[in-house]
Parts: C-alpha cells; sequence; structure tokens
C-alpha cells in the first residue's frame, strides 16, 4: 500500500478509522489481537551451556577427541588427559572471548518510544506504545520518538531526524500532503514518519499504519534475523588442515600395522606404533595456539582503538578486499559545518570542523579579518540570532542540542567571536515565527540595546530571493536589480554544485513597537546573502583510503544521501577515480544480486539506498569472491554488517544495534583505525603461517622418524607420551611466541591474500617437508648411533632421540620468523620467543634429568659427552638450508 500518495479522505477510509474519534477501546482490541503487540520479535538467544559446547564445533577439535578415545581404549591415560586439557583450554578461551551474546532484536526494541500520546473515543491518553495497533491516531512533539510507522495528517514545523533509518544526518522536513515518491526510499517519504525515528522540531499527528514486525524497522529487524554469517578465511583453511591431516594419520595407522604384519611382528604392538604415528601427524596444540594468537591480536587492537567481539573475525580483516562504508558519522563527522559564505560580490571560505569554535575565514586563500568586514559580520550575527538551537560545551567537548543545520551557523558565528551568551545579553528575541514546510523559513524580531527592532529570516535561498526587494552590497543597501537578482541566483547555484547544504539569511529594519504578522515580517526584505555548509569528511579519512588502495583494498562508500553529496564527499576523499561508477537506489530495485555482481567492480558509489540495497551490495561483492568489510553507525546498516565477512561499528556514534550486529567496534568512531586493524590481522595471519610452519615440520619430522625406523624393522626411537609432550609443550611456547612477532615493514603494501588460497601457498608446504625431513633425519641417526652402540638400552636411545628433536626444533624456530634467510633476521627481535625457547629447554631438562618424571617419559640422564652429538645434529636442519638459501640468493 502506498500510504504516501492518498489524500487524508482515502487515508482515513483505508486505515477505517476517524481523525477526530479514534478507534473505540472494543476496536482498538481487536485489532490488538489482530495484529499483535507493537513490538520486534526476539530471536532465539544462545544460553551460556550452547556457547561453551558451540567452541567445540570444530573438525580440528574432532580429531582431537578421536586421539583421546583411541589413547584411553589402549590404556595410554596421560596422553588421553593431556589431549583433554588442550581441548578444554581452546573452549574456555573461546567461551569468554564471545560470551557477549547478539542482542541486536533486543537493541532495536530499546529504540522503540515507551508510550504515546493517542486518541481513544474522542480522548488523548498516554499508552505504552507497544499497544498501538493500525488505525490509531497519534500526536508528538519535539523531543519524541515515533512510537510506530504513520502516515501524517498534521505537522507544523515538523523534523524528524531519521539518520538511523536512512543515514542522513539532516532531519527530514516534514509535511502531509500527498506525494508521488518511490516507496523504498524512505528518505523521499516526508509525509510519513517512522517508528523509532526522533522528533527534532515541531509538532505533527498522524494515523498508524504498520506496527511491529510491519514497520520500517520490523523490515531490518526481519533482515538481521535473516543475513547470514560467513566462515571466515582462517576457519576454512583449518578445517581443510584438520582433514588433510586425519587422513595422513589413517593411512600411517594402515601402512604400518601392514608392514608389520608383513614382518612377523605382534598385531597389538604394531596398532599402537600405528597410534604414535597419528599422535605424532596431529600437531595437537594447534587449535588452542591459534585461539591465543587470536586473542593476543585481540589484545593489541584494544590498544588501537578497536574491540574484537568475534575472535576469529581478527585474521578475516586480513584478507579484505572491500570496505563498505556508510558516509554519514563514518566517512564523515556527523557534525554541519559551515565551509562558504557569500555576500553580494565576495566569498569567504571558513575552516575548521565540528562545533568547536576554532577556524577562521579566507578569501581567495588569504584569511580575512571578520571585524573589518560589515557584511560578513552581520550574516554570521543574524545566522546565530535566528536560531533555536544550542551548542553546549562539556569538560571541553562540544555537542549539539537542537537542530544540525542551526548548529552550523552557531559555530561559524562563534568563529567569528559571536558567542551565544554574549549576544542574548545584547540582543533579545520579541517573537518567532518557527519554520514550516509550506514557507520555508524561520523568522525572529530582535530588540538591541538601544531598544531597535528588526527582523531576520532564514530559509531557502530561492525563496528568500523572492521575499527581497533591497541586497546588501558593498555594505550598502540597494534595490533589488535585474543584475543582481542574477547574481545572487548564480551564487546559490555554485554552492548548490559543491553539494553544499545552503541558507540564505535577510533581514527588515523595524519603525514603531507594533508586532508584525508572519505576512508582514517576511515581505519587503534585504537579502544579505548565503551560508553554505555540508557534513564535512572526517580529516584522516582521505589518508586512510590512501593506504587501503595501497594495500590492494577498494573502498566503497554506500549512503542514504543524495548523489551529488555522495560524489561531492567521495572526490574530496579522492575515493571516486574519473571512471569509476556511481548508482542510485532506483537503479538497484531493477538487478538482482547476480545482476549487481557484474556491475559492482566499477562501482565505488551508492547513493540514495535503503537497508534493503546494502544487504544486496555486500551480498554481490561476496557473489564475485570478496572478503568484504561493512562499517556503519546506524540502524539501517545493521543486516549488511551481520552478512559481512567482517562488520565494523562505531562506538561513539554507532547505535546498540549496529554495534551488537558487528564484529569489530571502532572505540574512536575513526575510519582511519580499520586500516590498522587491516594491518593487524594481516601480520596475525602471517603469524598463523610461522606457527603452522613450525608446529608441522616438527610433526613431519616425529613422523619420519618413526616410519623410517619402523620400516627399518628399528624399535620406537620415541613413545608416545614423548611425542605428545614435544607437540602440547615444547612446540607450544615458542608458537605462541612466533604469534606475538610484530608485522614485517612491507605488510601493508602487499595484495590481500585470495580467499581460496590455502595455508600451504607460497612455498610453504615445501618449507614443511624439507626442514621436516631433515629434522627427521638428524633425530632418527642420533637414535641410530646410540641404539648400536648399546642395544640393550633402548630407553637411553630413546631419550637422545628425544632431546634432539626437540633441540632441532628449537633451532628451528628462528628460521620460520620469515620467508627469508635466518641470517636476514635478528634473532633478538622477538623476545618473547627467546624467552620461549629458552622456557622449553628448561622444561625438556626437567623431563630427561627429574628422577619423578623419568618413568612417566621413559627418560634417563644424558651424559656431557652425548649433547655434543645432540647440538651437533641438532643445528643441521636450519643452518643447512639456510645457508643454501642465502647462497642461492646471492
Amino acid at each position: 500500500m502506498n500510504w504516501h500518495e492518498l489524500g487524508q479522505t482515502d487515508l482515513v477510509k483505508t486505515a477505517n478509522t476517524s481523525i477526530e474519534h479514534g478507534l473505540s477501546s472494543k476496536e482498538a482490541k481487536k485489532r490488538l489481537d489482530l495484529h499483535g503487540y507493537n513490538e520486534l520479535n526476539e530471536g532465539k538467544k544462545t544460553s551460556s551451556l550452547a556457547l561453551f559446547f558451540s567452541q567445540f564445533n570444530d573438525f580440528m577439535v574432532f580429531v582431537l577427541v578421536a586421539a583421546t578415545i583411541i589413547s584411553g581404549f589402549l590404556g595410554e591415560y596421560v596422553d588421553a588427559a593431556a589431549i583433554i586439557a588442550i581441548i578444554l583450554v581452546n573452549g574456555i578461551l573461546g567461551f569468554f572471548q564471545e560470551r557477549r551474546a547478539e542482542n541486536s532484536l533486543q537493541a532495536l526494541k530499546e529504540l522503540s518510544t515507551p508510550q504515546t500520546l493517542v486518541l481513544r473515543e474522542k480522548k488523548w491518553m498516554k499508552i505504552q506504545a507497544r499497544e498501538l495497533v493500525p488505525g490509531d491516531i497519534i500526536k508528538f512533539s519535539s523531543g519524541d520518538r515515533i512510537g510506530a510507522d504513520i502516515r501524517l495528517f498534521d505537522a507544523k514545523s515538523l523534523e524528524i531526524e531519521e539518520s538511523a533509518l536512512t543515514g542522513e544526518s539532516v532531519p527530514v522536513q516534514k509535511q502531509y500532503d500527498p506525494i508521488q515518491a518511490n516507496a523504498e526510499s524512505l528518505g523521499d517519504l516526508v509525509n510519513m514518519g517512522f517508528m523509532g525515528t526522533l522528533v527534532t522540531r515541531g509538532s505533527g499527528s498522524g494515523v498508524v499504519i504498520g506496527t511491529g514486525m510491519n514497520t520500517a524497522m520490523g523490515k531490518i529487524a526481519h533482515m538481521l534475523e535473516e543475513a547470514g554469517t560467513q566462515q571466515t578465511p582462517l576457519q576454512g583453511r583449518l578445517e581443510q588442515l584438520g582433514k588433510i591431516l586425519i587422513v595422513i594419520a589413517l593411512l600411517l595407522t594402515v601402512l604400518v600395522v601392514s608392514v608389520g604384519v608383513l614382518q612377523g611382528q605382534n598385531l597389538f604392538q604394531m596398532f599402537l606404533a600405528g597410534v604414535s604415528l597419528a599422535v605424532a601427524a596431529i600437531p595437537e596444540g594447534l587449535p588452542a595456539i591459534v585461539t591465543v594468537a587470536l586473542s593476543l591480536g585481540v589484545q593489541r587492537m584494544i590498544k588501537q582503538k578497536s574491540i574484537v567481539r568475534k575472535l576469529p573475525a581478527v585474521e578475516t580483516l586480513g584478507c579484505a578486499s572491500i570496505i563498505c562504508s556508510d558516509k554519514t558519522g563514518t566517512m564523515t563527522q556527523n557534525k554541519m559545518t559551515v565551509t562558504h559564505v557569500w555576500t553580494c560580490g565576495s566569498l569567504w571560505e571558513v575552516t575548521g570542523t565540528g562545533y568547536e569554535p576554532e577556524g577562521e575565514f579566507t578569501a581567495n586563500g588569504r584569511p580575512v579579518q571578520v571585524k573589518q568586514n560589515k557584511a560578513l559580520q552581520q550574516i554570521l550575527l543574524f545566522g546565530a540570532l535566528c536560531n533555536s538551537s544550542a551548542i553546549v560545551s562539556e569538560k571541553g567537548k562540544y555537542r549539539l542540542e537542537g537542530d544540525p543545520t542551526e548548529g552550523a551557523l552557531l559555530t561559524a558565528a562563534s568563529k567569528a567571536g559571536f558567542y551565544s551568551e554574549k549576544i542574548k545579553e545584547q540582543y533579545k528575541i520579541i517573537e518567532e515565527y518557527p519554520f514550516d514546510s509550506a514557507r520555508k523559513m524561520m523568522t525572529v524580531i530582535v530588540e538591541d540595546l538601544q531598544n531597535k527592532r528588526f527582523v531576520i529570516t532564514k530559509g531557502a535561498p530561492d525563496v528568500l530571493l523572492k521575499k527581497s526587494t533591497c541586497i546588501l552590497a558593498n555594505n550598502k543597501n540597494e534595490a533589488m536589480s535585474k543584475t543582481r537578482y542574477e547574481e545572487a541566483n548564480t551564487s546559490i547555484a555554485d554552492l548548490a554544485s559543491r553539494a553544499l547544504r545552503t541558507i540564505a539569511i535577510a533581514y527588515k529594519p523595524l519603525t514603531g513597537s507594533e508586532i508584525p504578522s508572519v505576512e508582514q515580517a517576511e515581505s519587503g526584505l534585504t537579502f544579505f546573502g548565503i551560508q553554505g555548509m555540508m557534513d564535512p569528511p572526517r580529516p584522516e579519512v582521505k589518508q586512510a583510503i590512501k593506504e587501503c588502495r595501497e594495500a590492494g583494498i577498494k573502498t566503497v562508500m554506500i549512503t542514504g544521501d543524495h548523489v551529488i553529496t555522495a560524489k561531492a564527499i567521495a572526490k574530496k576523499l579522492n575515493l571516486l577515480p574519473n571512471k569509476g561508477k556511481v548508482i542510485e537506489g532506483q537503479a538497484l530495485n531493477k538487478l538482482s544480486v547476480e545482476e549487481l555482481a557484474e556491475t559492482v567492480e566499477d562501482t565505488y558509489v551508492f547513493a540514495r539506498v535503503t537497508p534493503e540495497h546494502k544487504l544486496k551490495i555486500v551480498k554481490a561483492f561476496q557473489e564475485k569472491g570478496h572478503i568484504v568489510a561493512m562499517t556503519g553507525d546506524g540502524v539501517n546498516d545493521a543486516p549488511a554488517i551481520k552478512q559481512a565477512d567482517i562488520g565494523i561499528s562505531m562506538g561513539i556514534t554507532g547505535t546498540d544495534v549496529a554495534k551488537e550486529s558487528s564484529s569489530l567496534i571502532l572505540v574512536d568512531d575513526n575510519f582511519a583505525t580499520i586500516k590498522s586493524a587491516i594491518k593487524e590481522g594481516r601480520n596475525i595471519y602471517e603469524n598463523i603461517r610461522k606457527f603452522v610452519r613450525y608446529l608441522l615440520a616438527s610433526n613431519v619430522g616425529e613422523i619420519l622418524v618413526m616410519l623410517f625406523a619402523m620400516l627399518l624393522a628399528l624399535p620406537l626411537p620415541l613413545v608416545p607420551i614423548q611425542i605428545l609432550w614435544v607437540n602440547l609443550v615444547t612446540d607450544g611456547l615458542p608458537a605462541m611466541a612466533l604469534g606475538m612477532d610484530q608485522p614485517e615493514s612491507d605488510v601493508m603494501n602487499r595484495k590481500p591474500r585470495h580467499t581460496k588460497e590455502g595455508i600451504f601457498a607460497r612455498g610453504l608446504g615445501w618449507k614443511v617437508v624439507s626442514r621436516g625431513f631433515l629434522i627427521g633425519a638428524v633425530t632418527l641417526a642420533a637414535f641410530m648411533i646410540i641404539y648400536y652402540r648399546n642395544p640393550d638400552n633402548l630407553q637411553y636411545a630413546q631419550t637422545i632421540a628425544f632431546a634432539t628433536l626437540v633441540l632441532a626444533q628449537l633451532i628451528h624456530v628462528f628460521d620460520c620468523r620469515s620467508e627469508r634467510s635466518i641470517f636476514h633476521r635478528n634473532p633478538f627481535g622477538n623476545l618473547y620467543l627467546i624467552g620461549a625457547v629458552l622456557s622449553s629447554l628448561l622444561l625438556m631438562l626437567v623431563v630427561i634429568y627429574y628422577k619423578p618424571l623419568q618413568p612417566v617419559f621413559h627418560t634417563m640422564d644424558i651424559a656431557a659427552v652425548d649433547w655434543l652429538l645432540v647440538i651437533g645434529l641438532s643445528a643441521i636442519p636450519t643452518f643447512l638450508l639456510a645457508g643454501s638459501l642465502l647462497t642461492r640468493k646471492n
């Protein structure tokens, strides 16, 4: 139903109501039973218990559980207990990081006004907004929130702030006449009001035409329920890795058992050996180390003013290829600011942004003294006098109480030294005729200290120009000639072409004490000039977009604002290239997600969009294989934020809905913080690659030493508990320390990783196999040397193999810090790693020399002379390959 097209008679008839009487109590009850309460559906909430158990819904965890069951079945209870401990640590870490459940729908509900003034049986009464029904007659005034979707039938100077729904920062001037407009573009429906929006000026009445989920807010709530959550690239790669490892483990088990049986070995012993190999193939500590690495990244990001709500999202940032950003409040400050002032013959530019009284006036790039220019003085002073808003200072910060346009006028005046407090002492407002959409003007009658009275009017420039018979030129009043009229008109068009919102100021002196009517006051005016304003870009955004572009990340602006404004801001930010496309919301209505996906690559600005459009845009980029980051601060951004691979909301200006739908919150509302977060995300992934390389090379070494020993009909060089100790404890600390490595200098000069890039890409697989092969070879060599020296002392040979394996891995960890040679990195560049390696060495010595632990780990004291063998063999894998790499590079 296109309610905005109906006249009052058709409106009342269609809604089956009465403007004079309202609904009867009986009819209201009937409609309440039919439509339900005026509230949003609550999604099913995740219990703490369910959230905790969800942490274990991971393929790698399933693999570990299988290993636990097998170890327990074979009587290896220490092994089983160790694996269970790792699983629990991983689950607890994830649980506490994601403890805050998503409360998007609850936050939406809180935007609804608790009480509303409604007409029932000819009486105005206050009721709970949840009890409103279609057909109710409600009224409201400045400061109220609209309780349901309504069609206006009365509006007096009514302005409603709808940025949470539409993204537009300027309150919408409302009227009640029928209009022809696109029903999908909420910002164009000037005779409608929407649930949860705020009345900033005037008053009005309307018929309720939608409640609960049948409102614009309800549509967003419905989209939030439907918006999917994306599996992160890291989750996908680790799941893929887990599947590969379990297949390898199963094949090795079958191979070993088969070879052993063919050799005439005991079946149970061979099965135990196979399980040992399976344990060696699976890096049991990997899930916990990944979780810890992500958590450490979260802590670093907090210091950089960003809060992570969903742990895996940290890594997702690192491969973001598209940033879809809301304009208002994200790229811009959401603070209207006067940037240009025109009076006949002169154009001034105004510096400074926001509501701080800091800035200067320039002409042709040179500073000017306001006190030396009467026309500039008066237009600024009159803009502050014809004003019903206020700028309030609290602890050095300035905030607006009232209309953003008026806030811009007040701030411009304060930059010239005209402060509200001083103005009120010198001028008295005798009468005020508020702004309304019919007149498009606001007028005040002012009296100064000399008891002189005069009219000040501000409003739409084209309207004021027609009402003016004179114009201020060269600091004198001149009759409004055709030439002057055209000059003013040209200036209005010029400022509008710069995407500036323009407000004209006019004046008229009064004689006598009689207060003129509004018609008398707003005629025969002297046109003073125009103030042009805009919601300025955040100063840091331009550089952030540039750095993102250098990192291979495209930034796209998505806004509910007009095309001209959006293009102007995009050009100021160097976001829109010369051949870049701009698409309006009406065009989006005609395109499916698949059709839109064919054009998004060349599109940089989407204007006049609805929440549905934002969701469609995000899906279209995802259809093209992009990892999408969506930023925003309003209710209208929430569904797209939730659908995106990484949803980012603003911490200060962001609504609760946007925050609860997001994965990342920018504490300082700074778009540039996204760049820092992406850098951290990339570094985290590179660090994960480092410790995956380290852990898997270690595992390959363990597999090969066990496999070759079996093929050579040798005893097992390592027992399962030793392998578990190496995987979980000895390897764990250095791996975690690798996760704390600082980013390399060129990390933001690389293009984003492709979503299909495997974790072994860029030569990582070769490094794992080659290093692992050498680690296994030297470990087996150490075992064989000692075993053949004294075949009766198997436990001592196993201890030597254990020490060689651990030491070889601890030396190898320094090679894992970079893709380049170990000789090109400062070994002391990561002090955490130094500490971790020393700790692991100490733990190894404790296991070898501490008598109570020797029976548990099947170890013995190592003679001093045999340490020379252990150290010499352990250094070979790292320095042999690193030396050959350096020689090849030279």
